[in-house]
């Protein structure tokens, strides 16, 4: 298709397509139905940014690929500024009061934020595999797809190992050879190097504790999202035939790069 030619603010970003995306199910008319807009604008929103969590997580572990520890560097500060970010948005929907929740919730029907597979390729780009996830999506759909192909690639912790490895400090080859379907464990070796590291290279303690940052970022975003599901629907099940806010507790507190926050008493 060829470009206009003159490129204008509105077709540049689609804004037509864009704009059409927003459709409220409920009508939108009622006093309390006025919130569905918001829920769909923020839900549409931190897909958006999962989308470009992914493209960002992607380059940063194409620079540790490459050796290249300014742009690495760079990136990891801006995918923490967008953590900060989805994490504010959450202020946001908290303005949205139970009893508007409830006038739209049943139009939801089977529809779960569970089900968003941006949010399930991030955990595996960070680490956090396991096929139990793959029940929400059928066999052959595009969904599928991308999830089956984020859990057969390295994951941003298997690149890091790689990178310091190549960098002089000496990763167990049991570590770095590691199978990439699995799921991150602790590792003594590994500890044992990053406790030398921090002690010897402080330029690549940078990159440790902006990456410390990402895993304390992403804990923070599940437990602002669990409070704010428990102010919304209290105790009450989830959509999609989820626990609601008993499911999401489950998932605080679990590192995605657990020996960086193990080395901290041997420091």
């Amino acid at each position: 298709m060829a470009h206009e030619k003159y490129t204008t603010y509105s077709g540049y970003l689609h804004l037509e397509d864009l704009l059409s995306l927003q459709v409220e199910r409920s009508g939108g008319n009622g006093d309390h139905e006025h919130d569905e807009m918001l829920f769909i604008i923020i839900h549409q929103v931190y897909e958006l940014w999962f989308k470009q969590l992914l493209h960002e997580l992607e380059f940063a572990r194409d620079r540790m690929a490459a050796d290249d520890m300014p742009r690495l560097l760079h990136t990891m500060q801006r995918i923490l500024t967008i953590l900060k970010v989805q994490v504010a948005q959450l202020d946001i929907l908290e303005t949205m009061r139970p009893l508007e929740f409830l006038a739209f919730r049943q139009m939801l029907e089977e529809a779960s934020g569970l089900q968003s597979y941006q949010f399930r390729e991030l955990e595996f780009v960070l680490g956090h595999k396991r096929t139990s996830v793959f029940k929400r999506y059928p066999d052959g759909s595009d969904a599928r797809k991308r999830l089956e192909r984020r859990y057969r690639e390295p994951s941003l912790w298997n690149a890091f190992l790689g990178f310091l490895d190549a960098r002089g400090h000496s990763i167990p080859q049991e570590d770095l050879g590691r199978d990439v379907t699995a799921p991150t464990e602790p590792s003594a070796g590994v500890q044992a190097a990053l406790v030398r590291l921090y002690r010897e290279d402080p330029t690549l303690v940078q990159l440790c504790e902006r990456l410390v940052d990402l895993d304390e970022g992403l804990q923070e975003w599940r437990y602002r999202h669990v409070k704010m599901v428990e102010r919304t629907i209290g105790t009450r099940p989830g959509t999609g035939e989820t626990a609601g806010a008993a499911y999401l507790r489950g998932s605080l507190n679990k590192p995605v790069f657990p020996d960086l926050w193990a080395i901290r008493t041997d420091l």
